[in-house]
Order: C-alpha cells, then sequence, then structure tokens
C-alpha cells in the first residue's frame, strides 16, 4: 500500500502538467517517446540479461507495450478533446476494468460491470449534458481506451510475477527486469511516432522540455515501477479501489493551482454519479465474496 500512496502523489501532478503545458503544443506522440525513452535509460543499467529467461522478457515487453505504451497514446491524445478534471473523473472505471479482467483471467462473469460502467457513462454526461459533441464523445472513448490498457498491464504484470515467484527458487528483484518493460513500451512510442508523429509540433521552451524529463525520470520511471511493484504486494480488491485515490488528488491539484474557473456544480453532480458506480461495482464484488465464502 505504501507504494500506491507515494506514486499517487506524484502522478496527482502529471495530469495538470500535461494538460497545461504539452496538451495542443508538444506532439502528443513526441509526449509520449520522451516519457518511456527516459524510463527506460533509468532501469537499463540495472538489467540482469543472464537471469532473465527469453519468455519472462517478452512477457514483461508485451505488458509493456500495452501498460505504457498504448496506453500513453491514448492518455495524452485525450487531452486535445477533455479539460484535465474531466480525463480525472473517466478514469474513474479502472477498478471496473481492473475486476473484469481478472476474472476474464479466473474464467467468470458478472453482469454487475456493465451496470457499474453505464452509470460511469452517465456520469460524464452530467458533467457536459449541455455540450456534448464529437470531440467530447472521442475524448471519453480515448479515456477509455487508455483505462483499458492500464488495466490490463497492472492485472498481467501482477500475474506473471506470482508466477514467477513460484517458479524461482530465489526471488526475482523487480528493478533487475523491469526495463524489459521501458523497452516494449519505446518500442510501441518510437513505431507511432514514426508513423503518426508531427516534427514540428517539438517542445519550444525550456520549460516544456522540463515537464517531459520530469514525466519521464520521475512520473514514469520511478512512478511505474513504484506502482506495479506495489500491485504485487496488494489483492486485486485493493489495486482496484487504490486506482481511483488518484482521482480526488488530481482534480484538488488542478482546481487549485490551474484550473480555479472549474464549473464545479457540473464537476461535483458529475462526479458523484461516477463515484457511485464505482461503489454499486464494490457493493455487488464484497457480495459475491461473502457468497462464495
Amino acid at each position: 500500500m505504501f507504494y500506491l500512496m507515494v506514486v499517487t502523489g506524484l502522478w496527482a501532478f502529471s495530469f495538470s502538467l500535461i494538460g497545461v503545458y504539452l496538451a495542443g503544443q508538444v506532439d502528443p506522440w513526441f509526449s509520449v517517446l520522451m516519457r518511456v525513452g527516459l524510463a527506460a535509460l533509468v532501469f537499463l543499467p540495472f538489467l540482469r540479461l543472464a537471469k532473465v529467461s527469453k519468455a519472462l522478457a517478452i512477457q514483461l515487453m508485451a505488458i509493456g507495450a500495452v501498460q505504457l505504451g498504448l496506453m500513453y497514446g491514448f492518455y495524452y491524445h485525450s487531452f486535445l478533446y477533455l479539460s484535465v478534471p474531466e480525463v480525472l473523473l473517466f478514469t474513474v472505471m479502472t477498478p471496473i476494468y481492473i475486476t473484469l479482467i481478472n476474472d476474464v483471467f479466473e474464467r467468470q462473469f458478472h453482469l454487475h460491470f456493465l451496470v457499474s460502467a453505464l452509470l460511469a457513462v452517465l456520469g460524464a454526461v452530467a458533467i457536459r449534458y449541455q455540450d456534448i459533441d464529437s470531440g467530447f464523445i472521442t475524448g471519453f472513448v480515448l479515456v477509455q481506451g487508455a483505462n483499458l490498457c492500464f488495466a490490463i498491464g497492472q492485472v498481467s504484470y501482477k500475474r506473471v510475477m506470482l508466477q514467477q515467484k513460484q517458479l524461482q527458487t530465489a526471488p526475482i528483484k523487480q528493478h533487475h527486469i523491469f526495463g524489459w518493460f521501458f523497452l516494449g513500451a519505446f518500442f510501441v512510442a518510437l513505431v507511432s511516432y514514426a508513423l503518426f508523429g508531427n516534427t514540428a509540433q517539438l517542445p519550444k521552451s525550456p520549460l516544456q522540455w522540463g515537464v517531459l524529463v520530469y514525466l519521464g525520470i520521475v512520473a514514469s520511471g520511478l512512478g511505474f515501477f513504484a506502482w506495479n511493484k506495489g500491485a504485487t504486494l496488494v489483492d486485486v480488491g485493493t489495486l482496484a479501489v487504490m486506482n481511483n485515490v488518484l482521482i480526488p488528488a488530481g482534480i484538488l491539484v488542478n482546481l487549485l493551482i490551474w484550473n480555479r474557473d472549474a464549473d464545479l456544480v457540473r464537476l461535483a453532480a458529475g462526479g458523484a454519479i461516477i463515484l457511485f458506480s464505482l461503489w454499486i461495482n464494490h457493493y455487488f464484488v464484497s457480495t459475491m465474496k461473502v457468497v462464495n465464502e
């Protein structure tokens, strides 16, 4: 839990830094490439090639490609259509995806996930009920794509590490293998920038470069390592809930520092509906646990 709480504090500022200093000014794919590239450089010196099997390296690269590479692609582009508080609120569905994906691995399915998701969508509509256009819908879909990728990565990493713990006589130190995670993400970012990047939209100020360096080394490099390590130390339910602790922290930072003119009434109304959808999801999960016991 300690790791997850520390990273929550780090990431609370990341949303606003992207929305204020990078979105619409720096090419999203370049931002992603810089962020995962710097993060990879942090962990490459710690790689122990001889101690990692080829199969594990491929698994970690695949997880990084999805959880970081693809996720950032969706995530950075969503800021072109949504405000920072909206992006934060729409990440509330990540716990639903985490629980659902875990059920897929366990070969189970529960209808209440659909109910929870629909309630969350209703909350999103409440936030922008007078100004819903194609851009808003696009932004909402992009955030859900990011949520899904982030959820897949967390659940997959947790399961892979559990398998390795059962197979290995000596425990693997995660910082010795985490470079593979970032290499997978870097490959996706490099190909995406080569195909879709705009070279005319590079950072133009020291501040923008500084934001990218911070996001790459601290928020991504140290942040994702600590978050995924923390994910291996808690149960799936706790991991799902911790994904949403970031939301109030991020919104508070954004409103107090950068976005004091936001429509607080709509944000509160929509946020309440979205949080209610999370409570519905948690209630059903808790009920099912009691029945199974």
